[in-house]
């Protein structure tokens, strides 16, 4: 499917490898690599769990629907975005309008694996096991508006920076 910029939009779980796989589609299709939460971290001046504990979610989710979309009127980047950035379906229709995107899931115990100690992530506070569970189950729907999906369940970010290419090229 083509759209009318040359964008690929990542969206996800966190710890589904967006941040990761972007990097590595953006230096394989020369596109720039632009991550949200770290566009969010230097316009605030604040790391994402202070965003969160000075300032509230809400403030966050503001900051971040403002930001994309200032992004996403560039053309030619991979756009690794925030796990939440689809709860605003103000977001999910920017983001089909302004590029190709790209699903990536994993199962429950991958995600865990991959975040479960980091610090940086304040929706896991209280414990990774069942704060990833419970938002798998509040998401499960939340990002079926792409226009592919790739699960990410043990593989490699080479693998699915490949399969992602291998989809866009299709």
């Amino acid at each position: 499917m083509r759209t009318a910029k040359n964008n690929i939009v990542l969206i996800g779980m966190m710890g589904t490898g967006k941040s990761t796989v972007g990097a590595l589609l953006a230096a394989e299709a020369g596109l720039r690599l632009v991550d949200l939460d770290q566009m969010i971290v230097m316009e605030t001046g604040r790391s994402i769990p202070e965003i969160f504990a000075e300032k509230g979610e809400a403030f966050f989710r503001d900051t971040e629907s403002r930001l994309l979309c200032r992004v996403l009127a560039d053309d030619g980047i991979v756009l690794a975005t925030g796990g939440g950035v689809v709860l605003r379906q103000g977001n999910c229709r920017a983001m089909l309008e302004n590029g190709l995107v790209i699903a990536l899931t994993a199962s429950a115990d991958d995600i865990i694996a991959r975040v479960g100690e980091d610090e940086n992530r304040p929706l896991l506070a209280g414990g990774a096991k069942e704060r990833v569970t419970a938002l798998l189950e509040e998401r499960k729907n939340a990002y079926d508006f792409a226009h592919h999906t790739v699960d990410t369940t043990g593989k490699n970010a080479e693998q699915v920076a490949l399969e992602i290419l291998t989809r866009c090229r299709g």
